[in-house]
């Protein structure tokens, strides 16, 4: 059974692949040092599984982080395992790393109920395998509009993979994701998103599974879906698929007070092990898996680290445990004085975070050797946010939170 899992798809830097590193070695030889005592080469019982696909497979590659990937896979039970078809797609070879590291870096996919071999089969059978109620939810947050990325393509392809092993579907659109559910897609070079988002929903009803698809009301307003009551609570669209409903981001929080793993084209799931008793009787405890957030990008130049720390306000409000870390390029957020027109209705990010923090549900950090990296400080005023190095960015990933039960945390990339 896989504890941890990484399933990325997005270009991995050689700064990224570092901290991550990192937070492995903090794990060994901070948290399981008998893992380093014992070291075994048996992956009856992986410790961490790496998934990758799309532009993460260049990383196999490029001399920089091969490097990287070397002393990862010399950690005990570590594998990586590669998307076969997205390899040759690329052109990309990996023989090198497998004929060093022959039995941790698998490139043949695991065969579905169709007969074909796909690399989201291997997804999906580690996603079912955590510990959750039967029959068990599988659930999908697109960030990214459909064609002009390909993570469109691997959501789809991620929840018919779910539907194989017989796991009910949760699909969250949130920012441009939204546009996965417009009506009357027809591209010329590319599967259609819609429809193959309709045959899911089609799948699953004749099977007997649930299947939800919902898109954020506040995204949705913002990019022109026209939505009306229709007199019985339900908001409903014009110009979305049938599947589809457009929902408060409220709505889509309560689907992660649920225990079921929840994916996206860079993402990762960590088992937490049990935290000690609470000291009395009538102390309160959060049974909703925790959520760390990981801003990587600049904070102007696309939504996404507005739409970061939104959601870890919803969640904080609706009582998650989440915790927001500034790390690669995301520090930009944090540096210098910004400062917005008066009769702009854009967000000032560092007035908002000052706002929001004091909810005792919600944390912000700063990576320390991101801000380092490009020569840059903290704004003094920014007293919410905490500086944080390798060991506490390991200790935030790895160990459970105070007064948490649940048995996995989940880890987004913004």
């Amino acid at each position: 059974m896989t504890s941890h899992f990484f399933l990325l798809g997005g270009a991995i830097s050689q700064e990224r692949l570092s901290w991550i590193e990192g937070s492995l070695k903090f794990f060994f030889v901070n948290l399981n040092p008998e893992n380093l005592l014992h070291h075994t080469k048996s992956y009856t019982e992986d410790v961490f599984s790496f998934l990758l696909t799309g532009d993460a497979l260049y990383s196999l590659h490029d001399p920089e982080t091969v490097q990287i990937w070397e002393i990862i896979l010399s950690l005990p039970s570590v594998r990586i395992i590669c998307d076969r078809q997205e390899l040759a797609s690329r052109g990309i070879s990996i023989e090198g790393l497998k004929m060093k590291y022959h039995d941790q870096v698998i490139d043949h996919n695991r065969l579905g109920v169709s007969g074909q071999q796909s690399f989201w089969n291997d997804v999906a059978k580690i996603a079912r395998q955590h510990e959750q109620p039967i029959p068990s939810t599988i659930g999908y947050l697109q960030l990214e509009s459909p064609y002009m990325h390909r993570s469109s393509q691997y959501a789809v392809r991620c929840l018919a993979a779910a539907l194989d092993v017989h796991a009910s579907v949760d699909l969250y659109a949130y920012l441009d994701g939204v546009h996965l559910s417009h009506i009357d897609q027809n591209p010329t070079e590319a599967d259609t998103i819609s429809g193959g988002l309709e045959e899911i929903s089609g799948k699953a009803a004749k099977r007997g599974l649930q299947c939800l698809m919902i898109a954020c009301s506040r995204s949705a307003t913002a990019r022109g879906y026209s939505t009306w009551d229709d007199g019985k609570g339900l908001v409903i669209s014009a110009c979305t698929i049938r599947p589809f409903r457009i929902r408060s981001l409220s709505e889509i929080v309560d689907r992660f007070m649920r225990n079921h793993i929840i994916l996206s084209d860079n993402v990762a799931s960590v088992r937490l092990k049990k935290d000690i008793p609470p000291s009395f009787p009538l102390e309160e405890r959060v049974h909703a898996p925790p959520v760390t957030i990981l801003v990587t990008g600049t904070p102007y130049g696309t939504e996404r680290a507005s739409g970061a720390i939104a959601l870890g306000v919803a969640m904080a409000a609706q009582g998650i445990l989440a915790r927001v870390i500034f790390i690669e390029d995301g520090v930009y957020t944090l540096t210098g004085v910004h400062r917005m027109e008066e009769d702009t209705r854009a967000f000032n990010l560092q007035e908002l975070i000052d706002v929001v923090a004091g909810n005792a549900n919600l944390q912000f950090f700063a990576f320390r050797p991101s801000l380092h990296k490009r020569g840059l400080t903290k704004n003094p005023k920014l007293n919410s946010v905490m500086d944080i190095g390798i060991q506490e960015l390991g200790q935030l990933m790895f160990s459970p939170p105070k007064g948490v039960e649940a048995g996995h945390q989940r880890i987004l990339f913004f």
